[in-house]
């Protein structure tokens, strides 16, 4: 080969490397071809559902990772991650969001900002905290749709309660080792999750709620054995069903689809309904509140209530129990709470002079002659952006407080 074949061959080597290790400037030119393009040769494809999709993931675990990578290249809008752990070393081993320099940090926190890292025009909140205790219903009516990503029958009982009340469909998912289930649930629809329950179930359920309404360490969070290649299939399928929800296509409604990874022989199961279910319940005359619960009394939403139902004589009923306080039947030593049900350990209510169980003083809601009236509602012990139920001898509506509904969403739009 001729010498300055050989140099113009390396000149255009070099320059072909160059350009490879230059990072590429996107001009206007290349938007033309959209991002989500690929998608729209779907023909049932509306990328604009997705953009404009608000969609509430509960747990960032394993699972939880891959919903939220999912709906990231997918191009949802809006999301709204919650977990109440920190990341732990042997969650990097399932976990795609996480690293190790992660390592005690929030998982919900961290999962949003690489969530956002993924797509960075999704408008991605997260909360640390518990799904049962720190999460207002009013959390839930935001979402179009809800993903589950948790380890526990009580959280999904309480989720699927509170998305029937909020009339919003909710897709379970559940990994055991090599193992899965993807569940969806319709409101005003059954079956729902609490149908499917068996003896097994309520037996599990019973033994973990019944500690007075106090909660044990090790009943706080469950550690299920898990791979990252179930969890990418039980997400992916998750996630899937969420995109034909938003397209209002058949989904697998009162239905669970079961994969079982050693031979992959996946199926489809159907539930059967139960009557006396206690989850069947719609919230469907809603009002709304505008003052934040920092501001507002029980007092002054019972006067509300009042007002609007046209009765003197109504009843307000809390979202969730509430403890009121503790008592020693044997000393006599008292103390006020007022804390969600769950959230006081045992050894917290133990008594501080003799040591024993005190008696647990739980209230469900307000009838306009309890002592705490005056109290807000914040000093109740209630998360903010929850729901009251308010009833007279004839009527009943549910009141929204929408007026914290700014600093629990923030950074995410509204309705």
């Amino acid at each position: 080969m001729a010498t300055s074949s050989v140099c113009n061959l390396r000149l255009r080597q070099a320059d072909s490397m160059d350009r490879a290790d230059t990072p590429m400037s996107i001009t206007s030119a290349d938007l033309s071809e959209d991002r989500f393009s690929r998608f729209g040769l779907i023909d049932w494809w509306e990328q604009d559902k997705l953009r404009s999709a608000k969609i509430l993931v509960v747990g960032a675990g394993a699972i939880g990772n891959e919903l939220l990578k999912n709906l990231a290249l997918l191009g949802v809008g809006q999301v709204l991650v919650v977990d109440l752990d920190s990341i732990e070393l042997s969650n990097l081993s399932r976990s795609v969001l996480f690293r190790s320099s992660d390592v005690g940090r929030s998982k919900a926190v961290v999962a949003a900002e690489r969530t956002r890292d993924i797509y960075p025009s999704c408008k991605v909140a997260a909360i640390s905290g518990n799904v049962m205790h720190d999460l207002g219903l009013g959390v839930f009516g935001w979402a179009d749709v809800i993903l589950g990503a948790l380890d526990n029958r009580e959280a999904r009982l309480w989720i699927n309660r509170a998305a029937w009340k909020m009339n919003r469909p909710w897709v379970d998912g559940a990994i055991e080792g090599i193992n899965g289930v993807v569940r969806v649930f319709l409101p005003g629809t059954p079956p729902c999750y609490e149908c499917t329950l068996g003896e097994v179930d309520w037996k599990i359920l019973d033994r973990r709620m019944s500690c007075k309404l106090l909660t044990r360490e090790d009943m706080e969070r469950g550690k299920t054995p898990t791979t990252p290649t179930t969890s990418s299939v039980i997400a992916g399928i998750q996630v899937q069903e969420a995109v034909k929800l938003l397209h209002g296509l058949p989904v697998l409604a009162g239905k669970g689809f079961v994969f079982e990874g050693m031979n992959h022989t996946s199926y489809v199961v159907e539930y059967t309904p139960h009557d006396e279910c206690l989850s069947h319940e719609v919230y469907e005359n809603q009002t709304s509140w505008l003052k934040t619960s920092a501001e507002t009394t029980l007092a002054d939403l019972y006067a509300h209530a009042q007002r609007e139902l046209g009765a003197g004589d109504v009843s307000l009923d809390f979202s969730r129990d509430i403890i009121q306080s503790l008592h020693c039947s044997r000393c006599g030593h008292s103390k006020d709470v007022f804390a969600c049900a769950g959230t006081v350990s045992v050894d917290d209510g133990k008594c501080p002079i003799d040591g024993l169980a005190m008696e647990v003083m739980a209230i469900h809601g307000y009838s306009g002659k309890e002592p705490y009236g005056s109290r807000t509602v914040c000093a109740l012990g209630l998360p903010l952006y929850d729901v009251f139920v308010a009833r007279s001898r004839n009527r009943e509506m549910q009141v929204l407080m929408e007026g914290d509904r700014e600093s629990v969403l923030a950074g995410l739009d509204g309705k």
